[in-house]
């Protein structure tokens, strides 16, 4: 069984500690700088995080492929990858249905890919944290696959989730999960953010996203 290497686990680690923040911050500054981060870059983001596919099959997602009143798509594979049908969030439908409808594809991802480095490095320049550039468009699939085994502990159902034809390929998320969530602790600071600026100066001092409440972001810290 060719498991991955020790700095393979190490970096992946790494980066999807990193993911939630990058996430989040992703999707404040679309909303309110769409100049920064363009609205439509985020859709796509926001199907990788749904749907923990390869960004090349994410790119050759057509308009046929996806059943809106079902919230669910049906992925055309790269890599050697099993096709299948996969549910998505409502949130994802939604960025669907108000998206222009200008080709039979609904992502370019020629422009896509070039960007996101560009927009990656912005983010981390605009919050002061160059760790942010360890998150890729394939810790989107990781952060999945890692997810989804913490929550169901059932690796056949996360191999099937991403499409491997090889259980060997999705082993690793067995490690990456134990490695992440064991022995965390579960408490935290909590902070409160009302504008973007606010929430920038605490997500550089290790403070995350939770949630909004009546306007007001709520952030926490693990102690």
């Amino acid at each position: 069984m060719n498991l991955p290497g020790v700095s393979e686990l190490l970096f992946l680690k790494a980066s999807l500690f990193l993911f939630h923040s990058f996430f989040e911050a992703a999707y404040e500054f679309s909303l309110l700088f769409p100049w920064f981060i363009p609205v439509f870059f985020f859709d796509f983001l926001q199907g990788l995080k749904d749907l923990g596919t390869d960004p090349g099959e994410l790119a050759k997602l057509r308009w046929i492929d996806v059943n809106m009143e079902n919230r669910t798509v049906n992925i055309r594979p790269v890599k050697g990858h099993n096709p299948r049908i996969l549910k998505v969030s409502g949130e994802f439908i939604r960025r669907l249905q108000i998206m222009p409808r200008e080709s039979e594809y609904i992502f370019n991802y020629g422009s896509l890919r070039s960007g996101y480095a560009d927009a990656r490095k912005r983010l981390a320049r605009k919050l002061n944290n160059p760790r942010l550039k360890a998150v890729h468009l394939s810790t989107f699939r990781h952060w999945k696959g890692t997810m989804e085994y913490h929550k169901t502990k059932d690796i056949l159902h996360v191999k099937q989730l991403l499409g491997h034809k090889k259980i060997q390929s999705t082993m690793k998320y067995i490690n990456l999960e134990a490695a992440i969530f064991t022995d965390r602790n579960d408490e935290f600071h909590s902070a409160t953010a009302k504008t973007v600026e606010e929430a920038s100066k605490l997500i550089e001092v290790g403070f995350e996203y939770v949630c909004h409440h009546n306007g007001i972001m709520l952030m926490r810290k693990r102690k």
